[in-house]
């Protein structure tokens, strides 16, 4: 992933003292350990809870973002725009930045750390990616092959992170090319890193990997599968969500209805545009909510039953002192055999 500028400010904050920004006179030289940190802070980033949306853009929506300028857009979108079209270079682009940042530690959190901002292109789109780093004590052994504490950067603490996909930003056919971290337990940090960003939410990805999820359920329903074949579908589904979540990458129904069915590649797809879900055509991945998704199954003295685990407690529910399984809402073709056979 070619490096096109990166650079570190500091942000000193100790108890109740302001924050102090030390800033940076000059992008990063280029260096393998720039590259390897890249790798290593890309895959922390996709594996944390993330917001999904876009810059304010209207007088309404910059509003609501609390991050406006008096244009009515986001001050970072207006500074990255003037950086893009060469009107203004990387320090000064990303040090406003960073006095934004310092104001909001002041304001929510106690704590120092590293502004690391990062200008890359991977194959034909270009990134941009900023993320506040802590440190955290550790240890080292020197040449002498002696224990001796060093300070580490500590990636999976990173609270405050932002990833920007320029490529999609500058095409303007996409709602959710910028995506923010958005932790739990600190609701005004995350809301106030969000005003910083001039950014608005314009996908809920818990919610719309849950209707996914729901319309894959009913779709398996519908075509009647064998077990077998809905177990196969199911592991393709999570397999290829989870991965698009670990690439940082949004689910395309397109190309998710071509695995689940090689002969009928558009089955799924179809299911969903007839059966008017409201999902998007790509879906940015909930990692959590597809780590919850799973199916029953079970075989025994001739019977069959399969069903997702989403669906215990509404329409299946588990009665484990009358060791009694209870299906409420009987699928309608097996409802039809039960009555052709009474």
């Amino acid at each position: 992933m070619p490096i096109l500028n990166a650079i570190v400010h500091r942000i000193e904050k100790a108890g109740e003292a302001p924050a102090r920004l030390l800033p940076a006179s000059a992008p990063l030289p280029a260096s393998d350990a720039l590259e390897a940190m890249l790798e290593a802070l890309t895959r922390a980033y996709h594996a944390k809870s993330k917001a999904w949306g876009h810059f304010a853009d209207t007088a309404m929506e910059a509003d609501a973002a609390q991050g406006e300028d008096d244009t009515g857009r986001s001050p970072l979108a207006a500074e990255i725009g003037d950086y893009l079209a060469e009107q203004r270079d990387f320090v000064a682009l990303t040090r406003p930045l960073a006095e934004r940042l310092a104001r909001l530690l002041d304001d929510h959190l106690s704590a120092s750390g590293d502004l690391l901002v990062l200008d890359t292109r991977f194959g034909g789109a270009r990134f941009l990616t900023l993320a506040l780093l802590h440190h955290r004590e550790g240890f080292a052994i020197d040449d002498a092959l002696q224990p001796v504490p060093t300070r580490q950067l500590n990636l999976t603490q990173m609270s405050l992170a932002a990833r920007l996909d320029v490529s999609q930003w500058q095409a303007g056919d996409s709602r959710q090319y910028l995506s923010w971290t958005r932790e739990r337990g600190g609701k005004a940090l995350a809301e106030g890193f969000a005003a910083l960003l001039g950014a608005v939410e314009g996908v809920d990805a818990p919610g719309e990997t849950r209707t996914l999820l729901k319309a894959f359920s009913d779709y398996v329903e519908k075509e009647d599968l064998a077990e077998d074949a809905s177990r196969e579908k199911t592991e393709t589904l999570v397999d290829y969500a989870s991965d698009q979540a670990s690439r940082g990458e949004p689910i395309t129904l397109e190309e998710l209805s071509e695995l689940l069915d090689e002969q009928q590649p558009r089955a799924f797809y179809e299911h969903i545009r007839n059966a008017d879900y409201g999902l998007s055509p790509e879906i940015p991945p909930d990692r959590k909510t597809l780590n919850r998704f799973k199916r029953f199954t079970g075989r025994a003295g001739g019977v069959s039953i399969s069903f997702d685990s989403h669906l215990l407690g509404s329409s299946v529910e588990y009665d484990e002192a009358g060791d009694r399984l209870i299906i409420k809402q009987v699928p309608k073709q097996l409802k039809e055999q039960l009555k052709s056979g009474s």
